[in-house]
């Protein structure tokens, strides 16, 4: 029941129920008021232009009890200054016309029809005990001698149908807003059933299991938008584990080749250690650490790099990184004043690695060159050798990644170096790739200056 109150179908519902209740019902009053008001103006205006025939009729001199032969059709009374009555048509039993003062409805009264001064001067009214509601306007005559008091019975057709449109918005009110709630709630339930079907394709979707995609309604809506962002995200989750799963049977075999050899070496020199010399194996052991070292340090970076939060950024000239680490490596050449903003040491371990992989295949040359192109800071490494098939020069930045004359591990290295450049400079917000066989190519934002 809990789950029920708090669900967004019932809030929704109830949110649409007392919206709409109380817009109707503020519409429903302005509708009722207006409509009693306009009966009351007209009865108002009626009985303001009989009074004033009254008033008339008495500043020119007429007698209060001549005056049912003066006016007809009208309902009045007539009293002096001290308020007593000295003239009323129709004759009214146990109520006065002088009791209510201006624009004052008359509480239904009961004409006397025995009395003579009812005859004639006051409209058919109704039976003899028929109540009477009358709207009152009170004038004074020119000489202040009389207050006169004219009633109108306000339209009572009018009045019964502003009565009827009464009692039908006060029960259609509710039924309406009602009715809204129960669309709205019909409404949700139906905008969130797709929801709901994400909810329980999403729950059945394991860490081993990330092919499977959430359904997609074809509505183009919020939901639908939803839907492809979940998938996207899905696709990059199962991409990102896949990666990881082949990068680490890639890494524990590169692992597994040196502490193979060293464990066969050390093995074989304590089993026969007056056969071996002792100091080249030492130096075959310590070249297999060496190789592991690098290759840990290198897979830590590309940890650092794959969960890398913000850096503390800085301007660094590329120029300066250059010359700090390819001089006497190789030739250098720089134009312009490529500064951009990025991590100085992992600048200088791109171009490092850059710098081993032209040396390791190159025939007698390096070049590099530092540039500003199209406002961006240009990084280009090249080399004189043999260089890389157009079919290879993408998937040479991947992992573990070896060309067929670069497979043997103590010349080829451990094929993270240019997935490494690769990665430095997407984190820096630049790309890295192969053009015209031997020449690397680094594009990295370059900083503005004022």
């Amino acid at each position: 029941m809990r789950s029920f109150l708090r669900s967004t179908r019932f809030r929704v519902a109830v949110t649409a129920f007392a919206a709409s209740g109380v817009a109707l019902g503020a519409m429903s009053v302005w509708f009722v008021l207006q409509a009693q008001d306009r009966l009351e103006n007209a009865a108002t205006q009626i009985a303001f232009s009989r009074a004033e025939a009254i008033v008339q009729l008495l500043n020119t001199g007429a007698r209060p009890a001549d005056l049912p032969l003066l006016v007809r059709d009208s309902i009045y009374e007539i009293t002096d200054r001290s308020g007593n009555r000295v003239a009323s048509c129709p004759a009214l039993r146990g109520a006065t016309l002088a009791g209510y003062d201006a624009d004052m409805t008359l509480p239904p009264y009961v004409i006397d029809r025995a009395d003579p001064a009812s005859v004639g001067c006051a409209p058919e009214l109704g039976g003899a005990d028929d109540p009477l509601t009358l709207h009152v306007i009170h004038e004074v005559s020119g000489d202040s001698k009389y207050n006169v008091f004219a009633g109108v019975q306000i339209d009572p057709e009018g009045q019964a149908a502003v009565d009827s449109v009464r009692t039908v918005l006060t029960f259609g009110v509710p039924a309406v807003a009602l009715l809204i709630g129960v669309i709205a709630w019909l409404a949700v339930r139906r905008s969130l059933r797709p929801v709901e079907a994400i909810r329980g394709e999403v729950a059945e979707i394991g860490a081993h299991d990330l092919s499977r995609r959430v359904p997609a309604p074809r509505t183009g809506d919020e939901i639908a938008r939803l839907a492809g962002t979940m998938n996207t995200m899905l696709a990059r989750l199962d991409e990102a584990v896949t990666r990881q799963s082949r990068f680490t049977s890639d890494a524990s075999h590169e692992l597994r080749t040196p502490l193979a050899s060293l464990r066969t070496q050390l093995e074989v020199l304590l089993a026969h250690p007056d056969r071996l010399d002792w100091r080249h194996a030492c130096e075959n052991a310590l070249l297999d650490v060496t190789r592991l070292q690098d290759l840990v340090a290198d897979l830590v970076l590309l940890g650092k790099l794959d969960h890398a939060g913000p850096d503390r950024l800085e301007p660094v000239a590329l120029s300066e990184v250059v010359e700090a680490v390819a001089a006497g490596r190789a030739e250098i050449e720089v134009s312009g004043a490529p500064v951009v903003h990025g991590h100085r040491s992992r600048l200088e371990r791109l171009v490092r690695n850059l710098v081993d992989n032209a040396e390791r295949h190159a025939t007698s040359r390096v070049v590099v060159t530092a540039s500003v192109v199209d406002g961006q800071a240009v990084l280009t490494v090249t080399d004189d050798g043999p260089g890389i098939p157009e079919a290879d020069r993408e998937r040479v930045f991947d992992r573990f990644v070896r060309l067929d004359d670069a497979r043997a591990r103590d010349e080829g290295g451990s094929g993270l170096g240019l997935a490494i450049v690769a990665d430095i400079a997407r984190a820096h917000g630049g790309t890295a790739e192969v053009e015209a066989g031997s020449r690397f190519v680094v594009r990295l934002p370059k900083l503005k200056t004022s």
